[in-house]
C-alpha cells in the first residue's frame, strides 16, 4: 500500500545523495523555488567542490544523518549503484515514513525504491531529459526541459509539481515503459555525441580551425529540423496567429 503524502508546508528540507553533474543542479533549482537544502552526501574531492559551488553553504553530511534530517531525499547516483544503495539503507532502518524519496535514473521506475516504500517512504522516479555539465549553466537549461515522472497515482502530482518548480515539463512514463524510455535517451545522447566528435575530428585533421564553432549552426539546424519532422508540420497561418 502506498503511503499517503503527509500534510506539509510548501518548503521542504532536501537532502542530496550524489554530487555528480545532476544532483547539485537539481538541488540548486529546488532551492531557487524556495526549498531548503539540508545537506549533501559527497565522497570525492571533485564532488565536494561541485557541491560547494552549486550549493554554497550546504553542509557535507554522512548519508544516515542526511536522511534523518530530510523530508525529501534526492538520489542522484549512477544507475548501477542505485539498487544496492536503497536496499542497504533499508537494512539499516534509515528510511522514514512519509519521507519523499526521488531517484533520477532513467531506466528505473519506482520498483527499485521498493525497500524504501516498505519502510513507509513515498517513492518517485524523476529523470530530466537533458545532458548536464554540472555547472550553473544547467539551471537555465532546465526551463522547458521534459522530465519523465513515474510514481504511484496518489502521489504523482507531487512529482509533477516538483518538476514544474524546477522549471521543467513533467511527462508521465509508466513503470513498464521506463526501460524503453531509457533506451531512447541513451540512443539520442550517444548518437549525437558520437557524430559531433567524428565530424569535428575530420575537420581538425584537414586543418579547419575551430571545427566545433563551424559545425554548431549546422548541427543545431539539422537537429531542429529532425525534431520538427517528429512533431509534424506546422500550419503557417496558425503559427502566424491568423
Amino acid at each position: 500500500m502506498t503511503p499517503q503524502p503527509q500534510q506539509r508546508s510548501g518548503r521542504l528540507g532536501i537532502g542530496i545523495i550524489g554530487a555528480g553533474r545532476v544532483g547539485p543542479v537539481l538541488g540548486a533549482a529546488l532551492a531557487g523555488a524556495g526549498h531548503a537544502i539540508v545537506g549533501v552526501a559527497a565522497v570525492s574531492e571533485a564532488s565536494r567542490e561541485r557541491a560547494d559551488v552549486m550549493l554554497p553553504g550546504a553542509p557535507i553530511l554522512d548519508i544516515p544523518l542526511l536522511i534523518e534530517r530530510s523530508e525529501l531525499v534526492l538520489l542522484a547516483v549512477p544507475s548501477t549503484e542505485l539498487a544496492a544503495l536503497v536496499d542497504g539503507l533499508a537494512a539499516t532502518g534509515a528510511w522514514q515514513p512519509g519521507q519523499l524519496v526521488i531517484h533520477t535514473a532513467p531506466g528505473f521506475g519506482i520498483g527499485v525504491l521498493a525497500p524504501a516504500l516498505a519502510a513507509g517512504a513515498i517513492p518517485l522516479a524523476v529523470h530530466p531529459a537533458m545532458s548536464f555539465t554540472g555547472s550553473s549553466i544547467d539551471i537555465s537549461r532546465l526551463a522547458g526541459t521534459y522530465f519523465a515522472v513515474t510514481a504511484p497515482s496518489p502521489v504523482l502530482p507531487i512529482g509533477q509539481a516538483l518538476v514544474v518548480e524546477m522549471g521543467g515539463e513533467p511527462v508521465v512514463v509508466a513503470e513498464a515503459d521506463r526501460a524503453a524510455y531509457a533506451e531512447a535517451i541513451e540512443t539520442a545522447t550517444t548518437f549525437s555525441s558520437a557524430i559531433v566528435d567524428q565530424a569535428t575530428g575530420i575537420l581538425s585533421s584537414i586543418g579547419v580551425p575551430s571545427p566545433g564553432r563551424m559545425l554548431a549552426p549546422l548541427v543545431r539546424s539539422s537537429v531542429e529540423n529532425a525534431l520538427q519532422r517528429a512533431v509534424g508540420p506546422i500550419d503557417p497561418f496558425t503559427a502566424a496567429g491568423l
